[in-house]
């Protein structure tokens, strides 16, 4: 599939999110969002499904996510009827602590923990649902990277069209949705691949499709 970045940029601008979830999905391909269940995941997944009930919600588990999150991300499943597929690291997290433990960043042995836990998985459930659109939920107040980010982008000529629907809202803004809509939030989530809250976590700065 391929669009005009451009002139879908132009058009969706200042568009509502939920607006620009329908036009992903108006593109006619499948349509995918991802979720880590973190703090905010109930605004993307609800607008999704909103707007495609059946949407495939594709979550990258590494295997550190605290009790809560787990906890969280089941309740959230059921009361949104979500229709999950679960992708895991090749190497369970018990193993990895045994042979490198969780690396700190400017550990030599970070690229290849982050490589492990997030970047091998979320290539490999890229190219097993192969889908034409991937709703992610990136905002541009979370790091300096995402301060230049577009709503829609693509990589490369008949790669996945990434589509940011929340890319314009503040953090303001996300919790008014989930006060909006009755939804839950997770606050106690942990990324062993970022350890700081406003560092990139490399799959919107390294990944293409």
């Amino acid at each position: 599939m391929e669009v005009d970045v451009a002139k879908a940029n132009a058009e969706l601008a200042g568009k509502d999110p939920k607006q620009i979830v329908e036009w992903a999905v108006a593109l006619g391909g499948k349509t995918i969002v991802t979720t880590n269940f973190g703090p905010y995941e109930a605004v993307i997944l609800h607008l999704a499904t909103r707007v495609q009930p059946d949407m495939e919600v594709v979550w990258i588990d590494s295997g550190y996510a605290t009790r809560k999150t787990y906890l969280f991300a089941e309740k959230l499943i059921a009361d949104l009827g979500l229709n999950i597929t679960v992708y895991n690291p090749l190497i369970s997290a018990a193993r990895r602590d045994a042979l490198m433990g969780i690396p700190d960043v400017d550990d030599p042995q970070h690229e290849e923990f982050t490589n492990q836990v997030k970047l091998e998985p979320f290539g490999r459930a890229m190219r097993e649902t192969a889908p034409d659109v991937w709703l992610t939920a990136v905002r541009r107040d979370q790091t300096e990277f995402r301060k230049n980010m577009d709503i829609v982008s693509q990589d490369k000529p008949g790669a996945v069209v990434k589509v940011a629907p929340v890319l314009e809202w503040t953090e303001a803004d996300m919790k008014a949705y989930l006060e909006t809509h009755d939804l839950p939030n997770e606050t106690n989530y942990y990324d062993p691949t970022k350890v700081l809250g406003n560092r990139e976590c490399g799959l919107h700065n390294r990944f293409t499709a």
